[in-house]
């Protein structure tokens, strides 16, 4: 029987988007930073704008494999004689004077000859038994032609700070014959878990027991995010091995994060010893699942603080926190961009009763027999069910009172936005 007691309405609550918003803004960039080779970059944020050292491209060149001429040879030319080809232009070669009255056999890539005004593609020529070149179709001054400088110039801005280095980046620079750039050092995670139940996998489970499946879950997600991660291991649920945890935790960290004993139960310890050792932010998302995650801090100096972020002990609670509030936290510390979220309309294939107080994320698979997605569950929706979690495309997001209509389209957050 369902009691639905997760639909009763908690007093206090914030909004999941203002609750984004105050993370993104309350987090400060780190101010360290590091010289890495390229082949280092990967993940990594660029600390300083990068200035194009090159023009790019470096000269005028050919935009596929044909024929290089200068318009007014080939119409001056006697009818019927075409144009012999009097140079062969490869990929690298220097910058050669095309020879009037001819033209040059040309490769993608390669340097446009001094004197060509255009670039027919080979599809579009003829070769007479002289080897004249004959064209077909019309022709244009300037075709197939990549300028010097078209897409960058020397000392125009190439990559700005804060830009996350993914391949295309790292291919930009080094097309520029960059070897190296500045970026922010790696962000420093404290993880712990809380709870007597728990154990790490691998060891024998006695009945009550739980395997920590959130600091597996979340290590990862750090290390995705390029976090170096210190990891603190399990604490026991009492206020002491708390503030011991705590205090460590902040003299070795950037940012503190825990999962579990968040709740207000007898058992969770985590509100009131962060509130002893430094403060709260917030406490409760109007989110399910997800709801008891809180932000704050270790310390009472402002300029010294460390932040803390608090996720629920239900595994798929601490994913979303995670992906919604927590990642774009971490983000904004590394002095990134932070990316608006993702989200389209998609159209539910499955009918259910609304949420009550708070909006619901419920983890869906897109089903696209129809030719258009149609969202599906993607198995159970308890909290703790990880095994919907990793069969879901993303999220469709039901706000408080709406009930779920089958044809009826609500906000799709496709998962693959939370990857980096």
């Amino acid at each position: 029987m369902n009691c639905h007691c997760a639909e009763i309405v908690t007093p206090g609550l914030i909004d999941l988007f203002e609750a984004r918003q105050r993370l993104i803004e309350a987090a400060t960039p780190l101010n360290g930073v590091e010289t890495v080779l390229l082949e280092q970059t990967p993940g990594r944020v660029l600390a300083e704008a990068v200035v194009a050292p090159l023009d790019m491209p470096g000269v005028d060149n050919s935009a596929m494999d044909g024929y290089a001429l200068r318009l007014t040879d080939y119409q001056s030319a006697p009818d019927g004689q075409g144009l012999p080809v009097l140079q062969r232009v490869p990929a690298g070669a220097g910058v050669m004077l095309l020879p009037p009255g001819g033209c040059a056999r040309i490769f993608t890539g390669a340097p446009v000859p001094t004197g060509a005004d255009m670039v027919v593609p080979q599809e579009r020529v003829t070769l007479d038994q002289h080897g004249h070149i004959h064209l077909e179709g019309n022709v244009v001054v300037g075709a197939n032609i990549r300028r010097q400088g078209e897409e960058t110039r020397m000392g125009t801005p190439l990559l700005a700070a804060g830009k996350f280095l993914d391949a295309a980046s790292i291919a930009l620079l080094a097309s520029h014959g960059i070897n190296a750039v500045t970026v922010k050092r790696r962000l420093r995670v404290a993880l712990l878990s809380t709870g007597d139940e728990l154990i790490a996998p691998g060891m024998s489970r006695s009945p009550g027991q739980v395997y920590d499946s959130n600091r597996a879950m979340l290590s990862v997600l750090l290390a995705q995010a390029q976090c170096e991660v210190l990891d603190l291991g399990v604490i026991a649920d009492s206020p002491a091995s708390l503030h011991q945890a705590f205090e460590h935790a902040q003299t070795v960290a950037d940012v503190v994060m825990c999962t579990g004993g968040v709740s207000v139960g007898e058992e969770d310890h985590v509100r009131p010893v962060i509130e002893q050792r430094g403060g709260l932010h917030f406490h409760g998302v109007a989110m399910k699942p997800g709801k008891p995650f809180a932000f704050g801090y270790l310390g009472s100096a402002p300029s010294s603080v460390t932040p803390l972020i608090a996720l629920p002990g239900n595994p798929v609670a601490s994913l979303v926190g995670w992906q919604l509030l927590a990642l774009p936290f971490i983000h904004a510390m590394q002095g990134r961009f932070v990316a608006a979220l993702q989200c389209f309309p998609v159209k539910a294939g499955f009918s259910q009763r609304g949420p009550q107080g708070r909006s619901e994320l419920l983890r869906v698979a897109l089903d696209w027999t129809n030719g258009a997605p149609a969202a599906q569950l993607a198995g159970g929706q308890g909290s703790h069910m990880l095994s919907a979690a990793s069969q879901a495309d993303g999220y469709l997001m039901i706000t408080p009172a709406t009930d779920v209509v089958e044809g009826s389209a609500y906000h799709y957050y496709p998962i693959n936005q939370f990857s980096v």
